[in-house]
């Protein structure tokens, strides 16, 4: 059998490729889809959780409240990563990237109805935003915080809606 001697340079070159693609160092991990907030009370008590993912054209929030009582609650993205009992002032204001009124901006959220069983589910799409990147990222330099309300928000009233005292706040953390 005759092997030309053409190809064994061209074997050594693709040998060489494979090497030197295994050489190079891995690419930056990139970061996580989601993003997670266990809501706590002012006793510290967990009242829920919230799941925040990256999805095409904004991001996708999930929201289950346990333990309430029944009714309607306010349920907003708030700017700050902090969540100081008793208060949950400490979560600034509405995460608002654009500066628009309210009822129409990236933190405002749908109330969330609980049950009887104490339990409230409500899922929503903050269009237009980012977890991380671009000009609207949710978690930008000091962070963001999901804070339920003591009461439904007018979708109307300026700055929070009239939702009332904050009585849960969850940080917004990816692992």
């Amino acid at each position: 059998m005759r092997v030309s001697t053409s190809l064994i340079p061209l074997a050594a070159l693709m040998a060489g490729a494979c090497a030197s693609k295994a050489e190079q160092p891995a690419a930056p991990a990139a970061p996580p889809p989601a993003a997670y907030a266990q809501l706590l009370d002012k006793d510290g008590a967990t009242k829920g959780r919230a799941v925040l993912t990256e999805a095409r054209g904004g991001v996708d929030v999930g929201l289950v409240l346990e333990g309430w009582p029944a009714g309607t609650y306010a349920f907003h993205v708030h700017g700050v990563g902090l969540c100081t009992a008793p208060d949950f002032t400490s979560a600034g204001s509405h995460f608002n990237p654009t500066g628009a009124k309210h009822g129409q901006h990236k933190g405002d959220l749908p109330n969330v109805t609980v049950g009887a069983d104490g339990v409230g589910r409500v899922e929503a799409r903050i269009e237009g935003a980012t977890l991380y990147s671009g000009e609207t990222p949710i978690l930008d330099t000091d962070g963001a915080a999901v804070v339920v309300h003591a009461k439904p928000d007018d979708g109307v009233s300026d700055p929070a809606g009239n939702a009332g005292p904050r009585l849960a706040c969850g940080a917004v953390v990816t692992k």
